[in-house]
């Protein structure tokens, strides 16, 4: 069976390329102790089924595999002579400011790397119209950022010119920059990398996957995203009493995930209070035998109560189509699936007369800008950890990912290949179907 976040079948993966490139030969001896050294012919297989890897072989073909990270023993960057640069792009999500926080303990300690830059409101702040200087990172500054939520950079959506940014790189004498985002931020860092490539500049370009939608490519998830389903389960328990405290009440709760559903099936199984989980890759229709309006007037007429948890980006299909909008970071702009479902509930009981009371939960925003739980926080501190590795061996245009728990580093282009969904078939959705039994009052 292949993961569930690539419909590809694993031969046209094979033919996928996983390398990752560099700014020049490493030539430097580390100066890193009591650490275990990972050399570039470790490497983390795609596939964990040995069987289908031996097929593959036995074929001629090539089997994926990701470069392993961790500290190298040659690195590129002379510590005494590196300048950094850190940017934070895209919505708010629990863990940046512990990113940030050891990204610049990593340099700092680690490596001996004292001229470390926050670059203003991403992207932004590499656009020297926008005014944004930079601020001077060192850990005194980051000591205690951990515990707030947000970024202590600020961050901002929207493209800026990729010549000017590479521009004010170059101006600024910046030898490595990381980028901290999601989708758009990574084609953004890749365009940045395409560019200092055209110029021959010497400046690595290293990723942190955020995107608390968890929908990364090639990796098993991205930072932020257990704190959003732990925090979005006390919400569901209200939403929960709520809808138990008065007859026929319904819980209904919107949860973030624009093209992918995993937080809203997640907290699902992690409430287990929920009685039907709406998400984006699954297209459902109000009325009829089959249609969800029906699914829950069975339910209401069982149990008097129901909890609906739908996934922001779910029942685009019931919106009359419009203009084809996007947002500053070019996501295409969803219709807002929770009002039009609270309406719709409102106003087929009222028609057959019967009594509804509905409560709306949309708790997006106190979700995103909340501090890492503490999870969260730990697996923030590997990521930066292995992209300051990847950065100072001379690695670039890669981000840090995590496979069938191993930390790898990704080419760009494979992790913004396409957005991870959850697969239908997948043991994942499976569970949320048993756990909320919704196919028994959807009458299939």
């Amino acid at each position: 069976m292949l993961p569930q976040n690539m419909s590809l079948p694993l031969d046209e993966i094979s033919k996928l390329d996983f390398s990752i490139k560099r700014v020049g030969t490493p030539t430097l001896e580390s100066h890193l102790k009591d650490v275990i050294f990972v050399d570039d012919s470790e490497t983390i297989s795609y596939c964990a089924d040995n069987a289908e890897n031996e097929r593959l072989i036995k074929e001629g073909k090539k089997v994926p595999a990701f470069l392993a990270a961790g500290p190298r023993k040659q690195l590129y960057f002379d510590a005494a002579w590196v300048r950094v640069a850190i940017a934070t792009c895209g919505g708010l999500c629990p863990g940046l400011n512990d990113v940030i926080k050891s990204l610049v303990n990593t340099l700092y300690y680690s490596y001996g790397v004292d001229n470390i830059y926050g670059i203003q409101y991403g992207y932004s702040g590499l656009n020297p119209k926008n005014g944004l200087k930079p601020l001077i990172l060192t850990p005194d500054v980051v000591d205690d950022i951990h515990t707030k939520g947000g970024s202590i950079l600020g961050s901002s959506r929207g493209e800026q010119s990729v010549e000017e940014m590479v521009r004010t790189l170059d101006r600024l004498s910046i030898n490595i920059l990381f980028t901290i985002g999601g989708d758009g931020t990574q084609k953004g860092a890749h365009a940045i990398h395409q560019e200092i490539e055209k110029r021959k500049l010497p400046i690595s370009v290293i990723g942190i996957p955020k995107t608390i939608d968890n929908d990364l490519n090639f990796m098993d998830k991205t930072f932020g995203f257990e704190t959003a389903v732990q925090n979005a389960a006390p919400i569901i328990q209200c939403a929960h009493n709520e809808a138990k405290g008065s007859l026929n009440g319904v819980g209904l709760v919107k949860l973030m995930g624009r093209d992918s559903g995993f937080i809203a099936a997640y907290a699902s199984l992690a409430s287990s209070v929920v009685n039907f989980c709406l998400i984006p890759e699954l297209d459902f229709i109000l009325g009829g035998e089959h249609g969800f309006l029906t699914a829950l007037e069975r339910r209401l007429d069982r149990k008097h109560h129901a909890v609906v948890v739908v996934a922001e980006g779910a029942g685009q299909n019931l919106f009359e189509s419009g203009n084809d909008v996007h947002d500053k970071s070019g996501n295409k702009l969803h219709k807002d699936i929770g009002p039009l479902l609270k309406d719709a509930i409102t106003n087929y009981f009222k028609e057959r007369g019967k009594e509804i009371n509905v409560k709306y939960f949309d708790p997006s925003y106190n979700i995103r800008s909340t501090e890492a739980n503490a999870m969260d926080s730990i697996f923030c501190s590997h990521l930066a950890q292995h992209a300051v590795h990847a950065a100072m061996a001379g690695m670039t245009d890669a981000v840090v990912g995590n496979w069938q728990g191993y930390f790898t580093y990704v080419p760009i282009p494979l992790a913004t290949l396409a957005r991870r969904k959850i697969d239908p078939c997948s043991q994942l959705w499976q569970s949320v179907l048993l756990g909320t039994r919704q196919y028994m009052d959807f009458g299939i």
